[in-house]
Order: structure tokens, then C-alpha cells, then sequence
């Protein structure tokens, strides 16, 4: 039983209008590619490394392919590295260094048939999941061994801009007691159409997202983890323009957060909305095989606009991305839906809207391990208030059962936090959480109160908004800037040359090994079959 009074038939009313929203634009999404979609492929089939300009071996490649006089990337990187593969006998990678020194032109070779490509593509996309499983396999060994924790994961930041001091911090940050650390990616990067190379050094407000770093950062908290007997997750952010690229490195060096939204580019980094729809597909099927749960940013729609009276897109997002998830075969386990603790300190009563949303997220989304933000938007400087703020923020964590709780610090809107603030912001939290352990579950709401009036309020105008998004297209609606406020062109920002309409024969290897065959053909179905 709902304990907000929940009207469990207006929530599945949302969902299915959410589904519908989401099929509908999953029609345009199978019918394109990405520049980034097909550098994805090429990382996958093992491509690396940069040219003598420091340009990524898979923007080489891609860019020869799409500005050939001769060629069409609508047929995919995988269709012309295979065919390179027959023709020269050589791998992905020695195939990519010779088009960049200008030694080989895919787009000129002797065309093979496209059933002898697939099965070459084919052997190493084999190999190339089998590794990705075995880091998930890896974790998983890694929680068998020391146990995973049942309460909120203790979720902290770093963001020095260099990764070895990025190390230094995020091992204090586990010794401490932090469960996650997220690895802030440096202004702007979400922008860059490749991925820098290598360890980096020199970010700005935070550091780069390279293989490297993901790499050097993954083996200090397994030695880490080693030592305090705990498995220490590792977050980081495949939003922007390069989203399905940093997911598959993160696949590859094994992640076990990324934060992954639909609409998260498009509002807040005006990147083009078609480029995106296209990009988090194929990211969110990486992310769903690889055991990584997706973090979605509806936190980010309060710290625009008003918290109590845009509650409902909030949940409207949520939906949207759930099933957005579910279409790349991301289970409900894998979905981080994300909401935050960002109503002003001076609304009445403003304690118990946050609880009643965060209850109703709790009930509407059973199995997803939401992602809860901190206060941010009202922190003023003035520690002791802040300090209060996150205890309420922790309250609510415990109380409505949410998983990833991104700490709150009491230095916000200061700086930087040290790692001093950190470890006075984990015991705030340590000691609510156990204190108040098992609140939630002793505790009833009165069913004619204001969280039960509030929930139902805000339920009912999420399902008018979806309802409407149903009627206009989700593309339409992010051009009349019924999310955030926020309006965006439909060929406008950032990334739309870079959108590519796939030829009859196009394929990607990766689509048919990463995603589940059930739902693929289930979604046929829901398409008529034009899938």
C-alpha cells in the first residue's frame, strides 16, 4: 500500500503514455547514426591511441570516412573496417594508424560481400563484449567477497583537475567512508566532440574523462577497497557529445556509475536534441550490459526553476527516462533516476514537500536505486545553516529509502570542499542514517495531509504534462521549453552535423550482443515491426 495515497492507476497511466513518447521517437533514433555512435564502434573493435596531432585515432577514421568523395558513413565504421580487415589482413587498430598516415583509404577497397564483413566484424565485437562482461563478472566477485552495503551509498566528489591528486582525495574520500566517488569532468568537456587522451593534469573545476584516468582511478580504488575490505564504486559522466564513447571506456575499465540522461545535453548544454536521442541509445545499451547504473539529472530542473512549482516535471523526466532505459535493455536495478533536496529554507512546510516527493519517487519507482542531490540552489556561505539543511537532506535519504546520496556539504557556495568538510559532512550523515535507521518503516502519513494532497498534486500534473508531450512529440516539447524553461531548436546546438541517416545495409555489432533479444523483438512489435 502506498503510503502518500498514491493514485497507482494515474501512475500507470504516465507510464504508458511515457512508453508511448519514447517508442515514438525511438522510430526516428533507429533510423540514424552518430559520428560519436560510429568512434563507439571503433573503440569497441579495439581502436586507440591519437595521430601525430594529438587527434583520436577514432576521429581519424570516422571523419575520413564521413568526408569521402567515395563513401557514406550511413553504412557504418563497422562495414569498412571490416572490409578493410578482408582486404588487407590487417586489425581495427593497424587499419586505423594507416588511414591516418594517409596510407589506406576505406572508402576506395574492393567492396566485399556484406555477410563475409559481418562475420570478420563479428569475431573481435565477440571478444570485445566478453571483456566487458568479464569486469562486470569482476565486480560482481568483488561484492561476493566483501558484501554489498544495504542503506544509501555514501556518494562524494572529487575535482582537483589533475587525476593523481584526484587519487590522493578519493582515497582519503573511501577511507572516510564514502561508497562512490564521482570524478567531476572538467568544464566544458561534455562539449568536446572526441575524447582527450591519456592521464590529464590540467582540468578546470574538474578532470578530464580519458581511458586513462578511468583507468588509473579504477585500480586505486580496487587497492583501496582491498584494504578496508569494501568494494568502492567509481562514477563518472558519458553526457555531452561524446556520451556513447565514454560509456564504452568506461565499460572497458570497469565504471559502476555514469551519469547518463536523455534529456540532460539538450537543456543544459544545448547540445542538438536529434544528435542526443541517437547518442543515449547506444549508450544506455553499453551501460545496461556492462552492470553500470545510469544517474539522470531532474536534479538539474530545480536548480533552474522553482522546486514546488516545477515538481511535476521532475517526475515527468523521470518517466521518460525510465523508459528510454528500458528500450536499450537498461533493467529497473540499473536506473539511477535522479531528484533533489532543492526547495528554499523559507517555504512552510517545506520539509514535508521534500519528503512527500521523495516518498513518491520511493513508491513509483520500486526497484530503481535513486540518486538523491543535496541542497545547493540555497546554501548561502553560512556553514551552521548548511550544515542543518543536510541533515534534513539526510533525514529524507533514510526515511524514504533512497540508494545513491550524493553528500551534502556544509561548505557549499564557499569553495572546493577539503577533505576536512567531507569527513564532517560523513558523520552528519553516518549518524542520521543510523539513528533514524529504520524511521521510514515505523511511520504512517495522514492520508487527507499535505503530503498526501502534495503527492497526488504533483502525480496529477506530471500525467497532464506527459499526457501532452504524448499529443505533441517529445521534440516539439523540448522546443516549447516545457522542461527547466528551457527552449531548444530542433536544428539548433550543438553536434547536429555530426547526425547521419543509416544505409539498408548498416549495421553495428554491438546492438545484436549487448541488447537483449527478448526486448528487441518486443519493441519490434511496438513499432509494427520497423525496427
Amino acid at each position: 500500500m502506498s503510503k502518500v495515497n498514491l493514485d497507482f492507476s494515474i501512475v500507470e497511466k504516465a507510464r504508458e503514455s511515457a512508453k508511448n513518447i519514447v517508442l515514438d521517437t525511438q522510430e526516428f533514433i533507429d533510423k540514424h547514426t552518430t559520428v560519436s555512435v560510429e568512434r563507439t564502434i571503433l573503440r569497441l573493435l579495439g581502436v586507440d591511441g591519437v595521430d601525430e596531432f594529438g587527434v583520436p585515432l577514432p576521429n581519424v577514421v570516422v571523419d575520413s570516412i564521413k568526408n569521402s568523395n567515395n563513401g557514406s558513413l550511413g553504412m557504418g565504421a563497422s562495414y569498412y573496417i571490416g572490409n578493410a580487415m578482408i582486404n588487407t589482413g590487417l586489425t581495427p587498430q593497424e587499419i586505423a594508424q594507416k588511414v591516418s598516415q594517409g596510407e589506406l583509404d576505406l572508402c576506395s577497397l574492393k567492396e566485399h560481400d556484406i555477410f563475409d564483413v559481418k562475420l570478420k566484424i563479428n569475431e573481435i565485437a565477440v571478444e570485445s563484449t566478453k571483456q566487458i562482461k568479464e569486469n562486470r563478472n569482476k565486480r560482481e566477485e568483488f561484492l561476493n567477497e566483501y558484501g554489498d552495503k544495504s542503506g544509501p551509498y555514501i556518494y562524494l566528489i572529487v575535482a582537483t583537475g589533475n587525476i593523481y591528486e584526484d587519487i590522493t582525495q578519493a582515497v582519503a574520500a573511501a577511507k572516510q567512508g564514502a561508497d562512490i566517488i564521482a570524478v567531476i569532468r572538467t568544464t566544458g568537456q561534455s562539449l568536446l566532440d572526441y575524447v582527450p587522451y591519456g592521464a590529464t593534469t590540467d582540468g578546470f573545476g574538474g578532470t578530464y574523462a580519458t581511458g586513462e584516468n578511468f583507468r588509473l582511478m579504477r585500480e586505486a580504488l580496487d587497492k583501496v577497497g582491498k584494504e578496508l575490505g569494501r568494494y568502492i564504486r567509481l562514477c563518472n559522466y558519458c553526457s555531452g557529445l561524446c556520451m556513447p564513447e565514454i560509456a564504452a571506456l568506461g565499460a572497458q575499465n570497469r565504471l559502476d556509475v555514469m551519469l547518463n540522461d536523455a534529456l540532460y545535453g539538450i537543456l543544459f548544454r544545448d547540445i542538438n536534441m536529434k544528435r542526443t536521442m541517437i547518442d543515449q541509445y547506444f549508450s544506455r545499451i553499453i551501460n545496461g550490459f556492462a552492470g553500470v547504473i545510469i544517474n539522470t539529472g531532474e536534479d538539474n530542473y530545480l536548480t533552474t526553476a522553482d522546486a514546488v512549482e516545477e515538481a511535476h516535471t521532475v517526475l515527468a523526466s523521470q518517466f521518460i527516462n525510465e523508459q528510454f532505459a528500458l528500450v536499450a535493455g537498461l533493467p529497473e536495478e540499473q536506473m539511477g533516476l535522479g531528484h533533489a533536496f532543492e526547495i528554499s529554507p523559507d517555504v512552510e512546510n517545506g520539509f514535508l514537500y521534500e519528503l512527500a516527493q521523495a516518498q513518491m519517487a520511493r513508491e513509483i519507482f520500486p526497484k530503481a536505486p535513486l540518486k538523491y542531490m543535496p541542497p545547493t540552489k540555497f546554501m548561502t556561505g553560512d556553514i551552521f545553516k548548511g550544515q542543518v539543511q543536510d541533515a534534513l537532506f539526510n533525514m529524507v535519504t533514510i526515511m524514504t529509502g533512497q540508494k545513491l546520496h550524493l553528500l551534502g556539504m556544509l561548505t557549499e557556495a564557499i569553495h572546493t570542499p577539503f577533505i576536512s568538510d567531507r569527513a564532517v559532512s560523513i558523520d552528519n550523515a553516518q549518524y542520521i542514517f543510523s539513528t533514524m535507521k529504520d524511521l521510514g518503516s515505523e511511520i504512517e502519513f495522514k492520508k487527507d495531509g499535505i503530503m498526501c494532497n502534495r503527492v497526488n498534486e504533483v502525480l496529477n500534473n506530471a500525467y497532464d504534462l506527459i499526457s501532452q508531450i504524448e499529443k505533441d512529440g517529445l521534440f516539439k516539447t523540448l522546443e516549447q521549453g516545457k522542461f527547466a524553461g528551457i527552449k531548444r531548436p530542433i536544428d539548433g546546438g550543438k553536434g547536429l552535423d555530426g547526425v547521419v541517416i543509416k544505409e539498408a545495409m548498416y549495421f553495428n555489432p554491438f546492438v545484436d550482443l549487448m541488447l537483449d533479444k527478448e526486448l528487441v523483438a518486443r519493441k519490434e512489435l511496438a513499432l509494427g515491426g520497423n525496427c
